[in-house]
């Protein structure tokens, strides 16, 4: 039994009914059996052993009160995987479906990611199975103000800096950014993704779906070929699906799709920017369906219960939730003439679907690397507010874009260094594992 595959069955063993940590821990130990055959130090240290055990786990009680003064309890929890290259970094989801697990495999594909960004932060994540839908702005700040009130004895500028994800934007962000200053009676950035006006970076909403999109250019680039006049098939319709339909507007791409938990909208005449500005309207201010699009667009056809995977497209921008595309949903991709798959979330594809991505030759760009803008820009707001100032958003932009080339060349070099060129999973689990593994031999044993 080699190295990797034990390491792996000791994971599922010590953590039982977590199967998202399991598929995370399996997709990167898989690709690196190369590197662990190179470099025998590695096991000799037990770096693997190490690095799928998070460092500190907290889990803790958030009661609160709701309008009608019943008092509500819900779980909160921060999984600080891994400081080895910098302090914790990594997302709060609030989301009924939050559990231990999914925060683990969370956590532990940040680790990679921020390694890639070339920035100093570790892995974390956190968040609560609280559901900030349909609760009242004081609701939400009630909950936000006990979640903190626990989380903030744990976290700091140069120890763990949360930033928001599913169920955070930014008013969560506002809020928890509030009770963690009147707790430390300071004014320090703690948490990223916060407000231009009161310590923000520009380019954060954008960023996740920006960088993907560019991401996605720079594949494309090693075969000669652009974004312009591809058809594209976007999934969800929050932040990153919009600011990724946003950006392929303006590489000249044709995005014909959105959806949301109920279902997808195809317009094949393509979503320009009216009709993403109205998409943003209905999605961040009335919190609406997605189907209501095919209501005001009659040319648009509203799939109720699907995802885009079925539309024929030459791209495919997975920015929803894990596991939305199977294996059936890939081979179908590739049947309708996909080449190219960029992942906006967080592991999108499932095992299988990544086999069909792979076993055509697709150019398919994982999460870690294709996603990792959103937390690149927070590193880069983690930046300004040390030097106590503000870039402009061309600066923010021009970075973002440096960042995301750096990505895909780390992950191409890596990749074809251990004769697998155009392997982005690979590449991008080796580039980013060998960074943090060399640092975990320098700090010793800890």
């Amino acid at each position: 039994m080699s190295y990797s595959t034990s390491v792996y069955e000791m994971v599922v063993k010590k953590n039982p009914a977590e199967p998202e940590f399991h598929q995370a821990v399996k997709e990167v130990l898989e690709t690196l059996e190369p590197v662990l055959e190179r470099h025998p130090e590695y096991e000799e240290n037990r770096i693997l052993e190490r690095l799928v055990e998070p460092e500190r786990v907290l889990i803790f009680r958030v009661p609160w009160t709701d309008d009608k003064g019943r008092i509500q309890v819900n779980r909160g929890m921060r999984i600080e995987f891994n400081s080895a290259i910098g302090p914790y970094k990594g997302g709060l989801r609030f989301h009924p479906t939050v559990y231990l697990g999914i925060l683990k495999f969370l956590g532990f594909e940040q680790v990679f990611k921020n390694s890639l960004t070339t920035l100093p932060m570790g892995g974390g994540k956190g968040g609560s199975d609280f559901d900030p839908k349909s609760k009242s702005n004081n609701e939400v700040m009630r909950f936000c103000q006990s979640f903190m009130t626990e989380l903030a004895r744990h976290i700091g500028p140069n120890t763990d800096v949360p930033a928001g994800d599913i169920g955070v934007g930014g008013r969560e962000i506002g809020y928890l950014f509030g009770q963690y200053k009147r707790l430390r009676n300071e004014f320090t950035g703690v948490l990223t993704g916060k407000a231009v006006t009161w310590g923000g970076s520009l380019i954060r909403p954008e960023a996740t779906g920006y960088g993907a999109v560019y991401f996605a250019q720079n594949m494309l680039a090693t075969r000669d070929d652009t974004l312009e006049g591809k058809v594209c098939a976007v999934s969800g319709s929050g932040n990153v699906a919009q600011y990724t339909v946003e950006k392929l507007l303006d590489f000249g791409a044709k995005p014909v799709s959105m959806s949301d938990s109920n279902g997808t909208i195809h317009d094949p005449d393509g979503i320009d920017q009216e009709k993403l500005a109205y998409i943003m309207e209905l999605k961040n201010v009335y919190r609406r369906r997605i189907k209501d699009y095919a209501e005001r667009y009659p040319k648009a056809v509203y799939l109720e219960d699907k995802r885009p995977w079925g539309i024929p497209c030459d791209c495919a921008f997975p920015s929803a939730t894990q596991n939305e595309i199977t294996g059936a949903d890939a081979a179908l991709l590739v049947k309708q003439g996909c080449t190219l798959v960029a992942e906006g979330a967080n592991m999108p594809t499932d095992p299988e679907g990544v086999d069909v991505f792979l076993g055509n030759g697709l150019l398919y760009g994982p999460g870690k690397a294709a996603n990792a803008g959103g937390v690149a820009v927070s590193g880069l707001e983690m930046a300004q507010n040390a030097q106590h100032t503000n870039w402009t958003r061309e600066e923010v932009d021009r970075r973002l874009q440096e960042i995301m080339m750096a990505i895909h060349t780390q992950a191409a070099e890596a990749a074809a260094d251990y004769g697998k060129p155009g392997n982005y999973v690979m590449g991008a689990n080796i580039a980013g594992f060998v960074k943090v593994a060399d640092a975990m031999l320098d700090q010793g044993v800890i």
